[in-house]
């Protein structure tokens, strides 16, 4: 079966991710930036479930303090089951996305299984010595963190690094990925980042031409 994927923008003010650069600490920066992208994944063509993964999608951007070092999907079966995965920095994150998601019409089932990263005062250094370093004033990524929509996701676990979203071309991905292992106490750096127009077929957003990935 072919899956289709959306990857939704939640809009944010610029001037938010520009404080983040000289934010003091990871809270404020969670604070500041809750802007970002939400996959959908609908499974199967039934109009019912292409209405249910819509207001999954409306939802899921409405998260208060979903940030750029969060990432969350959601996949919508034509039975109306709804399976939430994705990793968040935040517990209230995850109930808050489970709790807008129950009771949409036409949802007959939901699995959570968003995971919650574990609390770690490094991991909160790296996701805000990554984003100094990633989006910094001089990088040509600067631009990113000026668009209402930041596409570059940075998920940190236990001192492993995971670079999700879409960069405008091959470039943009190699130098997040340089910049991101150049941060000192890493054990290792995952680079995920799709580019526009080369990704896997089954990315749709308003920001970019419709795709499919299959599945």
């Amino acid at each position: 079966m072919r899956i289709k994927t959306m990857i939704v923008p939640v809009l944010v003010m610029a001037m938010g991710c520009i404080l983040l650069v000289s934010a003091p600490d990871t809270y404020a920066a969670r604070q500041i930036n809750p802007q970002n992208k939400v996959n959908v994944t609908p499974r199967g063509d039934d109009r019912h479930a292409a209405a249910l993964q819509e207001e999954v999608r409306h939802q899921l951007v409405m998260l208060p303090y979903y940030s750029v070092f969060d990432w969350l999907q959601a996949e919508v079966q034509p039975d109306g089951a709804v399976t939430l995965m994705g990793e968040v920095t935040r517990p209230t994150t995850k109930d808050d996305a489970e709790h807008r998601l129950k009771g949409l019409e036409g949802l007959t089932r939901l699995t959570n299984k968003v995971e919650v990263l574990p609390l770690s005062p490094m991991d909160d250094q790296l996701r805000l010595a990554l984003y100094r370093a990633i989006f910094s004033y001089n990088s040509p990524l600067f631009r990113y963190a000026t668009q209402s929509v930041p596409p570059i996701h940075i998920i940190v676990k236990n001192g492993n690094v995971t670079l999700k979203g879409i960069v405008a071309d091959q470039g943009d991905s190699d130098l997040a990925y340089i910049k991101a292992s150049q941060v000192p106490n890493i054990f290792n750096v995952k680079n995920e980042l799709q580019v526009e127009g080369k990704t896997d077929e089954r990315i749709s957003s308003p920001q970019f031409p419709s795709y499919t990935r299959g599945g």
